[in-house]
């Protein structure tokens, strides 16, 4: 058989439409497209808790008293590969009303002002996203019951500054111990302390420091974190546990970060946002960057651009213009205080400079 073109030539010509055989869609389904709905109905709300793949969510926050609800969400397919922690800003679409049973949608998160952030130790470079949009950490330590752990503190710190977020510090059962030579640590840092005996939070002093702020509290199991946010936010029933009088070591209670919302009392009106998080005995810092450390000490930051390249700021590093001017007595007894506490936050970091 040959193929003749229009002048009758026995030549082969390219196949018209009509030659070319085409499977059939069995499923009569219209192709699959790259393109995402634009959800321009979504609406924006606030991640309060994250339990087995479903995520608490408020919305309406901000307006009326009547239009504020929360509801159940689950995560749009797009975004499996994106972590959704408490705290962020979600956009939000499907069926939500709030009503039982209903479930919506989360299809994107807005940008985040703030990460707070763990590893697992200092050489693990995978990251572990724990709250997002806080802007104050609330440290919790005990004087006594557990001892407290300076170094431990130092990696909040650490991992607070890396954030971009404000540190707080709270003392708790200080009818056990004098926390004086404790505090001596800290006293170089633009760090806020309050002190509680046991059965006595400062709730009063701490509640003014939260009013307009989104705080997340952090702590070694045992030190009473769950027992001062139940103070804070009534209601809350945060579970408490004790310390092991064998091992020294405090039981871990609140298994999940949550978010609780803050209420001044009647004469000091006002909210925040309370982010309970689980107690930790260890705080991974392989994620941070150490030239965020300095960055968050302004005034020896411009000091440091005199320094030479490389330089580690350390107290034995050679032409380090902080040491320098600590030596010429330029900093002042503050700064040498806030010089000591920048140096030994970047002892932790000696191996990444």
């Amino acid at each position: 058989m040959s193929w003749l073109d229009d002048d009758g030539d026995d030549e082969l010509d390219d196949f018209d439409e009509s030659q070319i055989r085409m499977r059939p869609n069995p499923k009569a389904n219209r192709p699959r497209t790259k393109r995402r709905p634009a959800h321009s109905d979504a609406e924006i709300g606030r991640v309060l808790g994250v339990d087995r793949g479903r995520y608490t969510v408020l919305l309406g926050e901000g307006g009326d008293a009547e239009d504020e609800r929360t509801i159940t969400a689950a995560r749009a397919r797009e975004l499996r590969r994106t972590p959704i922690v408490t705290g962020d800003a979600a956009r939000v679409v499907g069926d939500v009303s709030g009503e039982d049973g209903s479930l919506g949608r989360i299809v994107g998160i807005l940008e985040r002002s703030s990460l707070l952030r763990r590893s697992a130790d200092d050489t693990d470079q995978v990251e572990r996203v724990i709250v997002a949009n806080a802007d104050q950490m609330l440290i919790v330590v005990a004087a006594a019951d557990p001892e407290p752990r300076e170094r431990l503190v130092d990696r909040y710190l650490v991992a607070a500054l890396d954030a971009g977020i404000r540190p707080l510090l709270v003392v708790t059962k200080t009818d056990l111990a004098d926390p004086s030579e404790f505090l001596k640590h800290f006293e170089g840092l633009d760090l806020q302390v309050f002190t509680s005996a046991q059965g006595e939070m400062p709730v009063d002093e701490i509640g003014m420091a939260l009013i307009g702020h989104s705080t997340v509290f952090v702590g070694h199991s045992g030190v009473g974190k769950s027992t001062l946010v139940n103070a804070l936010v009534p209601g809350a029933r945060r579970a408490t546990g004790h310390v092991n009088e064998v091992t020294g070591r405090g039981r871990h209670t609140s298994s999940s970060t949550v978010s609780l919302r803050y209420v001044a009392p009647p004469l000091t009106p006002g909210s925040g946002w309370v982010i309970d998080t689980p107690g930790v005995r260890s705080f991974g810092l392989g994620h941070v960057e150490p030239q965020n450390i300095l960055a968050a000490f302004t005034e020896l930051a411009a000091i440091a651009e005199n320094c030479p390249r490389g330089c580690t700021h350390r107290a034995d590093a050679e032409d380090c213009a902080l040491n320098e001017a600590a030596a010429d007595g330029a900093l002042g007894e503050p700064g040498l205080a806030r010089l000591e506490s920048l140096q030994r936050l970047l002892a932790t970091f000696a191996d990444k400079l």
